[in-house]
């Protein structure tokens, strides 16, 4: 399957049971909101999806069963997120032979790879597989930053093709723009500037607040697309202080909440990360309390 690299690709949570154990009715409930909402792709094993407590057998099963469940509606991506190059090559053979359309790449993890390190790691699994690439650059969180200059060796490698951006630094969206055209597709990869993103070229929106508010999400990029501007900033500005839970060191527990409040997954995560307590959880179910309040009527598009 082709990815466009383009429209909003939900960067799903995971659903556990309370025994821990993969809850897949639950997750297939979700997507297939997700897919009737319009989304563009489903991407796997992510941040939001509790990559680092995944086993290998559950993202291997992850996988097959998203790919069997969305029938090749949209693509499936999952994320690589390996502390070897040797463990990322792997990863990216069986995502293949599990049905997976294209790949979501973070740099090493745990050790601090320098410039070269981190090209030689990307071009390195890029070269063992025909699956199209996405990187993921989000040092804030994971301290290692994929540049301009790095980017013109990565893109020697035709299936390295998109960048999930996640600097923080709005400017970037128009720095890889001029640096190489379309060559390289960008994917916003933060909630909170998706819009802003979007307006200044992005091409598509890595979301996660979708995973509670899939149809939101969706008229928000397509009323942009059309030049609807002011109707997807009415949405956008609703939308804000649900976004902002996206950004805190708890958006898994953030979003699982906001799933519950809409019936689309439930609130369970994996150990270490617990349910939220106390004044926590009720701020962000306030949130959420005043998110559904004024839930906006939305446009036809």
């Amino acid at each position: 399957m082709n990815v466009a690299w383009q429209g909003v690709m939900p960067a799903v949570t995971t659903k556990f049971t309370q025994n821990d154990e993969l809850d897949l009715p639950l997750f297939a409930k979700n997507i297939e909101a997700q897919v009737a909402a319009g989304v563009h792709g489903i991407v796997l094993g992510g941040t939001l999806g509790e990559a680092s407590t995944l086993s290998v057998d559950e993202k291997r099963t992850l996988t097959r069963y998203t790919s069997e469940l969305v029938a090749a509606k949209v693509p499936v991506l999952i994320n690589i997120a390996e502390q070897t190059t040797k463990g990322a090559i792997l990863a990216a053979q069986q995502a293949q032979e599990d049905g997976a359309n294209a790949l979501m790449m973070l740099p090493p993890m745990r050790y601090k790879a320098g410039p070269l390190e981190t090209v030689a790691y990307f071009k390195a699994v890029a070269n063992s597989t025909d699956l199209p690439i996405m990187v993921y650059n989000n040092p804030v969180d994971y301290a290692i930053e994929v540049t301009l200059p790095m980017f013109e060796f990565l893109l020697e490698c035709d299936n390295i093709q998109a960048v999930k951006e996640s600097t923080r630094d709005i400017s970037n969206v128009t720095r890889i723009k001029n640096a190489f055209g379309d060559r390289l597709k960008i994917m916003t990869g933060v909630d909170t500037l998706a819009l802003e993103s979007l307006l200044m070229g992005a091409d598509g929106w890595i979301a996660g607040l979708v995973c509670a508010f899939p149809k939101e999400t969706v008229a928000i990029y397509e009323l942009q697309k059309q030049g609807r501007i002011d109707e997807a900033l009415a949405i956008y500005r609703w939308f804000l202080p649900l976004l902002e839970l996206d950004i805190n060191p708890k958006l898994v527990q953030n979003i699982k909440l906001a799933e519950v409040a809409v019936d689309l997954g439930s609130e369970w995560v994996r150990a270490p990360r617990l349910p939220l307590t106390g004044a926590e959880r009720e701020h962000v179910l306030n949130v959420i309390k005043e998110g559904l309040a004024n839930r906006p009527v939305l446009p036809n598009y």
